[in-house]
């Protein structure tokens, strides 16, 4: 079972990075219930081992591509985020350590795994990925476009992706960088 969440988790990251054309020093919001992988209600069942799984999966993506991961805890942390230092400059660090019973068992992988682990209590991400349900759309930039992933669950948790853009501004006389939508 684990293999199958670490494959399917692998999946979704790499599908993310290539159709949010996602490059260096961006950041990556992703929300994971375990409980939800696991087929229950988001809160009620916390798996580290399924946390672990989905961490190392996407971590591993993200990091050999030099994308951040902002990895969002449960609303018992207000859905505060964990990401590395080096992500954080401009956000306000909170203090907090996640756990699997207060901030979920993806964020407690999360604080565990990174190098220089920090907590914040908001962030803009460039694009992100909700595994169970966990409302992710608060972290990402202000114009989100959602995407459609061939890895539609890990484990029983329904997996929803999005990316984001620059805002279009001007009317009907404007024109756009095409490279930008």
């Amino acid at each position: 079972m684990f293999d199958d969440i670490y494959s399917s988790a692998r999946s979704a990251a790499l599908e993310l990075c290539e159709k949010a054309r996602l490059t260096a020093g961006q950041i990556v919001v992703v929300g994971c219930s375990t409980s939800e992988i696991a087929g229950y209600s988001v809160g009620t069942n916390s798996s580290p081992e399924f946390g672990g799984a989905v961490f190392g999966a996407v971590y591993g993506i993200l990091y050999e591509r030099g994308i951040f991961l902002a990895a969002q805890c449960c609303e018992h942390l207000n859905r505060a985020l964990v990401t590395e230092r080096a992500a954080a400059a401009s956000y306000e660090i909170v203090n907090a350590v996640p756990v699997p019973g207060a901030g979920g068992a993806f964020a407690a992988s999360a604080y565990a795994g990174f190098r220089d682990p920090v907590v914040v209590g908001s962030i803009s991400a460039d694009a992100g990925l909700d595994i169970g349900g966990t409302l992710i759309g608060m972290h990402l930039k202000r114009v989100a476009v959602p995407l459609r992933l061939d890895t539609a669950f890990i484990g029983k948790a329904h997996v929803t992706a999005a990316r984001t853009r620059p805002a279009l501004t001007g009317g009907s006389r404007a024109q756009y960088d095409e490279s930008l939508l």
